[in-house]
């Protein structure tokens, strides 16, 4: 896959536009960019509720039931943590110092992935070429899913939208194989100039935190716990399954959605759009005023902000959205909100039902 350029001269103005009122508003409000403690009191609790459940199951002595319910929590935990701590920190959104923004970047090893394949995959592929087969993994190559019109279409795309969820459930426990599954694609990439191929400094990191994950989530809990095999394994999989459905539901109700488009480039490898307004026609909020649910998925509800912004700390997207949707309208473009979580849910499920009955498929 070559790399893909965006243009549109009738658009160029747009980015650099917002991007201005953008810097006037943190001017006006003498307010940083980055999480400062509103975010550092966020990760601390998410934080504090993987490791206490953690904790609670290795010394607790509770029954099986309740040590059961804690991987659960740890699942609540991890998707927390994946999303409201370890996302700012990976886009060096979280805080001023670089070193912080590494050490809660880091933070992900916890949970079973890699932060330098995560910087690829989705820093540099995901928010560049969003919504671009083969390009943007979030919705390219699914086993058993159609989530983007320009693969091929099965059969059993027809009835995606009810398993579909069940696959998603699998998306953490898929680091286990997928990083490293990773290194040939790209190194393969990076042939082309898109990416920075896997150095050997890189999968000894890899290598190496694996290995402490599989100390930490498994050698630990059976040395330390009285419990069978099979005991482990059914808590492993409420945990991964817990946290897996949470971030992939969350993550497709950005771009797999109504109103959404999923842009094929020219023969060229040419999209005719700028970038800033490709990232607004292929991203898509579901904001509400349920303030609890914006805090715990770190203001992933705000994606149309985070995709221009994301240098810009989650805890501002609110206050921003008023700038960026006016500023939008301004243009002529598209502001795709869908005012709240259930009404981007049963969009995603018609997506899912248009891309399994469809070969192609309109944004709306």
């Amino acid at each position: 896959m070559n790399k893909v350029k965006f243009s549109n001269p009738g658009e160029a103005q747009f980015l650099p536009t917002l991007r201005n009122k953008v810097e006037n508003y943190f001017k006006e409000k003498h307010e940083s960019k980055s999480g400062g403690n509103t975010i550092l009191i966020k990760a601390i609790i998410l934080i504090s509720v993987f490791f206490t459940a953690y904790g609670m199951i290795l010394f607790g002595h509770f029954s099986n039931t309740i040590n059961l319910a804690l991987t659960i929590i740890m699942g609540v935990g991890t998707a927390g943590i994946g999303m409201g701590v370890m996302h700012d920190a990976v886009h060096g959104s979280f805080s001023k110092k670089k070193w912080v923004n590494k050490f809660f970047g880091s933070s992900l090893y916890w949970l079973g992935g890699n932060v330098y394949n995560w910087e690829i995959q989705h820093n540099s592929l995901h928010h560049t070429y969003t919504n671009i087969l083969h390009l943007d993994e979030d919705i390219t190559g699914k086993f058993m899913l159609r989530l983007n019109q320009a693969e091929p279409r099965r059969a059993y795309h027809r009835v995606q939208f009810l398993y579909a969820f069940l696959l998603y459930s699998m998306m953490t426990i898929s680091f286990l194989w997928k990083d490293f599954k990773e290194i040939g694609l790209f190194n393969s990439l990076a042939k082309t100039g898109i990416v920075k191929p896997f150095s050997g400094k890189q999968i000894v990191i890899l290598l190496i935190t694996k290995l402490l994950y599989v100390l930490f989530i498994f050698v630990l809990p059976m040395y330390l716990l009285d419990i069978s095999f099979g005991q482990w394994f059914a808590g492993f999989m409420a945990m991964h399954l817990t946290a897996g459905l949470i971030l992939a539901t969350v993550f497709q109700l950005a771009h797999v959605v109504e109103g959404a488009e999923q842009p094929i480039p020219d023969n060229h490898d040419h999209i005719e759009s700028a970038w800033a307004v490709h990232q607004l026609k292929t991203t898509s909020n579901f904001f509400s005023n349920n303030l609890l649910l914006s805090w715990y998925i770190g203001g992933l509800d705000f994606q149309i902000e985070h995709h221009l912004f994301p240098k810009i700390s989650h805890v501002h997207y609110r206050k921003i959205s008023k700038i960026v949707k006016e500023t939008a309208e301004e243009f002529g473009f598209v502001y795709n909100s869908k005012g709240s979580f259930f009404n981007a849910l049963n969009s995603h499920i018609q997506m899912l039902k248009k891309l399994g009955k469809y070969e192609t498929i309109s944004a709306n």
